[in-house]
């Protein structure tokens, strides 16, 4: 489903730059939303290096949807240390239908511009996003 919305440029830029680590984007996550006309998705937040996945889940909102892009750091199962690029659908039942249905809708246009990232994961509730028991082993997957 497409919605019309699309992706402003300072998203893709941001992105790039984050993908390779380059300034001013050296960060740990970023989050999306939509404007405020509802016709482009743009930054929200973002999270410096010294950020954790707890700080990741404390900038989206209890009741709203967003996306996010995160550089998750972990042990792989044979204890090698290694990072990969994950986007989270942020789609809490708690938030408007309208908004739900916009965000699930627009979803495509932004992973059509992300470009590399290769774990693509929803959460609806907070027990979704549980680092170690929700989060981890999905990312294992493809460590």
């Amino acid at each position: 489903m497409s919605t019309g919305v699309s992706v402003t440029d300072e998203v893709i830029e941001a992105f790039n730059n984050f993908k390779l680590k380059r300034d001013p984007h050296k960060c740990r996550f970023f989050t999306y939303k939509m404007s405020d006309d509802k016709k482009n998705i743009e930054l929200d937040s973002t999270g410096d290096l010294d950020k954790s996945y707890e700080d990741f889940c404390e900038a989206l909102p209890e009741d709203d949807c967003r996306y996010g892009l995160i550089d998750l750091e972990f042990q792989t199962d044979d204890g090698r240390p290694t990072s990969k690029i994950v986007f989270i659908a942020w789609n809490p039942d708690t938030a408007p239908i309208r908004s739900k249905m916009l965000y699930s809708g627009s979803k495509e246009a932004l992973k059509r511009v992300l470009v590399g990232v290769g774990i693509h994961l929803n959460a609806t509730d907070s027990s979704e996003l549980d680092y170690e028991t929700s989060i981890l082993p999905a990312v294992k997957k493809f460590a």
